[in-house]
């Protein structure tokens, strides 16, 4: 409503409408420890490069969310986990190469059967850190109410 009580309709044009994405995040978790990789400056899409955040990326049109999530862990640290339920979602909305996204993130508690990461070129650092101490790392600013979540469960 404007001040005057009117209603005020726009419409966005499509150049202006945010691309959408769903992702999925991984809280790898091993020894109640929870792995944070920091993005490389190599990373084509990278939007944080020398910043801290967990595993995880878009899925696919098609494919089923654990699938995705597996492939991320696997494309990124090399791990094999075991995923456990959904703890929390959120949604930020990046500038990438010019273009609004519009990102819907659902983050899993993932437990690891090793703590022996082989990162991808998107990641120079990787750190297993107690989950309580998060603001003591250059973390994205997405994950913040992600470990809140995950320290209130």
């Amino acid at each position: 409503m404007s001040p005057s009580g009117s209603t005020i309709n726009f419409k966005l044009s499509k150049s202006m409408e945010p691309k959408l994405f769903v992702a999925t995040k991984a809280f790898i978790v091993y020894n109640n420890k929870v792995l944070i990789l920091r993005e490389s400056i190599k990373y084509q899409e990278g939007t944080n490069h020398g910043k801290y955040d967990v595993v995880g990326g878009r899925v696919k049109p098609g494919q089923r969310f654990d699938e995705s999530l597996l492939r991320e862990i696997k494309e990124e640290t090399g791990l094999a986990v075991k995923i456990s339920q959904p703890f929390f979602a959120n949604e930020w909305r990046p500038v990438v190469k010019s273009e609004q996204w519009q990102i819907i993130g659902v983050f899993f508690k993932c437990i690891a059967d090793s703590d022996q990461v082989i990162l991808s070129q998107d990641h120079d650092d990787y750190i297993w850190i107690d989950p309580k101490d998060y603001r003591d790392y250059n973390l994205i600013e997405n994950l913040y109410p992600a470990f809140e979540a995950y320290l209130n469960q």
